[in-house]
């Protein structure tokens, strides 16, 4: 009897060393953050061809799927599941990653200014702007699928455009970077879009979001 209590116990020490290093070896692995703005996107220099003049923009919260709206970033694996990735994460909600990231491409494509959070200008027209995420997959080693849908509206005449975009980018690589990169370039085009729409509503022209 006391040998077998004794082999019980080793096998349970055993085993209960080897939970230990592994929970350890769990909260030591690093945290990674990533952000959705690209270094390499338009600056001033202005992409969007404006006319002369300053453009002001105020960019709302972005509304998004639930179950993206957490500081990690989420992918999916098959038809029916997706994975939170607890390592891998945004420099903030997801959220208000998109919204910032957003905001200041469309401010860099326009050479604008961004007034979201103040300073709005008295006798200049503000051209807000209401987007929403509807639809957001990310696979790795294969795509980022987005649907975006906005609105612009001007204040001073309340003319306004209502816009879609859905835009499929290549998720390189097997890693989360390949994700991140992918996701940059859809948010990209989103940027492209609206400050092209912008631009249009602010000439005056008909027709805003053909596409």
């Amino acid at each position: 009897m006391q040998r077998s209590f004794t082999l019980i116990s080793s096998a349970a020490a055993t085993a209960a060393t080897a939970a230990a290093v592994l929970l350890s070896a769990c909260a030591s692995a690093p945290t990674r953050f990533y952000t959705l703005a690209d270094a390499a996107a338009p600056t001033a220099a202005a992409a969007v061809s404006t006319p002369t003049g300053q453009t002001f923009i105020e960019v709302a919260p972005v509304s998004v799927p639930e179950r993206l709206a957490r500081p990690q970033i989420v992918v999916r694996t098959d038809a029916t599941r997706v994975d939170i990735l607890e390592q891998d994460r945004w420099s903030a909600p997801f959220n208000n990653e998109l919204r910032d990231a957003l905001a200041s491409g469309v401010a860099n494509r326009l050479g604008a200014v961004d007034v979201t959070r103040g300073g709005r200008p008295n006798n200049q027209p503000v051209y807000r702007v209401v987007v929403e995420l509807r639809q957001l997959d990310a696979v790795k080693g294969g795509k980022v699928d987005a649907t975006f849908g906005w609105t612009i509206t001007r204040s001073d005449n309340s003319s306004s455009a209502v816009c879609r975009l859905s835009v499929v980018e290549p998720a390189a690589g097997l890693g989360v970077d390949g994700v991140v990169q992918g996701m940059q370039r859809a948010v990209g085009n989103a940027a492209d879009a609206i400050a092209a729409d912008v631009a249009a509503l602010r000439s005056g022209k008909t027709g805003v979001c053909s596409r």
